[in-house]
């Protein structure tokens, strides 16, 4: 009984072992570098992205309209159709192009390149590579129609916060409201004013189009907002040393109905999207970041993805929209592009924050974050954050493991026992395993129970490592000295070095294999685990050594006081 128990551990450790390997290949596995983004302004879209309304197909960039009947009105041209209109608040840079309205550029103030880089996180950009946000109106009389893009005219080209007129408030706290106009007016007297609205201290940016039709005749058409990306690597992945990871790069969508739903690059006209949905999102999701048109509720959207060319395109159509002569119509959409911070993505839309994809274990792993995130609120640091839900997590366990703890201490009591019996019964292996059952019995020892700490550690290890690779929370968080990235690997290998000392310290204390074999696998486990963990992140590292400490204390104890209290036989 006492080799199967040590076989069930020594496999319960390989299976975790083997868990973290599959997951590492599967959401990490090596890619090439993706191209350098240049911290200057883009060039502008050219005006072949959009085909005419009479050759729109499925394959274009832009969506083709549920109907197509009636001409499309003149186009007015603009002289700044050449040059970018920059929007600086305390969350973007921004830069939008007057022709065709769309986010060509967008940096987050809030989070840097590198962990050795002080420029923005470039988010959306459209040179050496394109990833950008475009919006519009299609349809019978739609200005994104007729195969070339509006140019809009703007009132000036640079915006900050400090232009900002209005303000708004929520939970008691006053934001400035920016709003960044540009108007477009057809010949036959319809005014179209695309209206960008930023508010300080969030991401979304509303977008809103307001027709205005002064015309003779009825107005016709459809909002839409897209993700237009090509096959670039991720840049939100975290150089590991020799290893180079990223996450899931791809589409995603969501509904009320169906909260989060993957789509591959390669399958967007294979598994094509296609939904009717009211309070639906689409989104390009990358390692700690997305980017997502979220439709306003007021409307049910149609969602849809397609290849074109290079290009991987995901986005959503409103439904027809008629204004009628002399009257007006407000439509709009919020675009997120940023850092996965589960709070603001789940008031934004359901399903969203399902983005920060923590694998199978999620329900574990919310739970460690929500642990993690109140004890950063308390210590203001990631690395002692994780100290502190070491311990809770230990002390929760405690239970349960001090039961397992103290049938082990009593194994290693009982050792010279079972080394006297085998001795007595030599070959006869039937009457030692009946002699062991029953010092087993009567001194109520469970060999199985070794495993039990190992089996309720390894979800917990588990669903720890997703959080600290998805959390962006923790992207280039330090803890001290030499760690100043807890969800990348130790430099050093320091930490790995003293895991495995923890690990060897630990195994002492428990009680040893009789058989030859085993001694000498179960010797070399440590040196097994340290190498392995040596290209994983220094939090999942620091964990692991934390609970090893404590483990190390409880044993201890348990066993000083099982060698106390000795055998039950031993006055007999």
């Amino acid at each position: 009984m006492q080799q199967w128990a040590r076989f069930a551990i020594l496999g319960a450790m390989f299976v975790t072992a083997y868990l973290l390997i599959l997951a590492w290949q599967k959401d990490y596995g090596a890619q090439p570098d993706a191209p350098q983004q240049a911290a200057v302004a883009p060039a502008t879209n050219s005006a072949s992205d959009i085909p005419t309304q009479n050759t729109a197909t499925t394959d274009s960039d832009i969506p083709q309209a549920n109907n197509a009947a009636a001409n499309t009105p003149s186009v007015s041209t603009s002289s700044n159709s050449q040059q970018l209109v920059s929007v600086k608040t305390d969350m973007y840079n921004v830069w939008i192009d007057p022709k065709g309205g769309d986010i060509v550029r967008l940096e987050l103030l809030s989070h840097d390149q590198s962990k050795d880089s002080d420029q923005p996180f470039v988010m959306l950009h459209n040179e050496k590579g394109t990833f950008v946000a475009e919006s519009g109106l299609i349809g019978a009389n739609g200005i994104d129609s007729s195969g070339k893009r509006p140019n809009y005219e703007v009132d000036k080209m640079a915006y900050t916060l400090a232009d900002a007129k209005a303000t708004s408030t929520e939970n008691g706290e006053a934001h400035k409201v920016l709003e960044v106009p540009m108007v477009y007016k057809t010949a036959d007297g319809v005014e179209i004013f695309k209206i960008f609205k930023f508010t300080s201290g969030k991401y979304p940016i509303q977008v809103t189009h307001r027709i205005v039709n002064r015309s003779a005749s009825n107005w016709q058409g459809q909002m839409f907002g897209q993700l237009k990306r090509d096959s670039a690597p991720d840049p939100g992945k975290s150089a590991q040393g020799i290893f180079t990871l990223g996450t899931y790069l791809g589409g995603a969508w969501g509904t009320p109905e169906e909260h989060y739903n993957k789509l591959k690059f390669a399958n967007f006209n294979e598994e094509k999207l296609n939904q009717q949905a009211k309070a639906g999102w689409v989104a390009v999701v990358q390692h700690y970041f997305v980017s997502a048109w979220v439709p306003d509720q007021s409307y049910t959207a149609h969602l849809e993805s397609r290849n074109s060319g290079d290009y991987h395109i995901i986005g959503f159509r409103s439904p027809l929209v008629n204004v009628p002569a002399g009257k007006q119509y407000e439509i709009s959409a919020s675009l997120y592009s940023g850092p996965k911070i589960q709070s603001e993505l789940k008031e934004l839309a359901t399903g969203l924050n399902q983005t920060v994809d923590y694998g199978w274990l999620w329900p574990i792993a919310k739970l460690l974050f929500w642990g993690l995130d109140f004890f950063h609120k308390i210590v203001g640091n990631w690395g002692w954050s994780i100290v502190l839900l070491t311990l809770l997590v230990k002390l929760i366990l405690w239970p349960l493991s001090a039961k397992s703890y103290r049938s082990m201490a009593k194994m290693r009591v009982i050792a010279p026992e079972m080394q006297r019996m085998k001795e007595e019964f030599g070959e006869d292996r039937m009457r030692f395993s009946q002699e062991m059952m029953a010092l087993y019995k009567r001194e109520q020892v469970n060999p199985l129970s070794g495993c039990l700490p190992l089996l309720l550690q390894m979800p917990i290890f588990l669903a720890l490592y997703w959080v600290l690779m998805e959390s962006v929370e923790l992207r280039h968080a330090p803890w001290m000295l030499w760690i100043q990235d807890l969800s990348a690997m130790d430099p050093w290998f320091i930490l790995p070095l003293i895991m495995g000392a923890t690990m060897y310290f630990q195994q002492m204390l428990n009680p040893q294999p009789t058989d030859p074999m085993q001694a000498k696998v179960f010797r070399l486990m440590p040196i097994m685990f340290t190498v392995f963990l040596l290209f994983f992140p220094a939090g999942l590292v620091l964990y692991w050594i934390v609970n090893n400490l404590i483990t190390i204390a409880q044993q201890w104890f348990i066993n000083r006081s099982a060698a106390k209290q000795g055998l039950s036989t031993a006055s007999k």
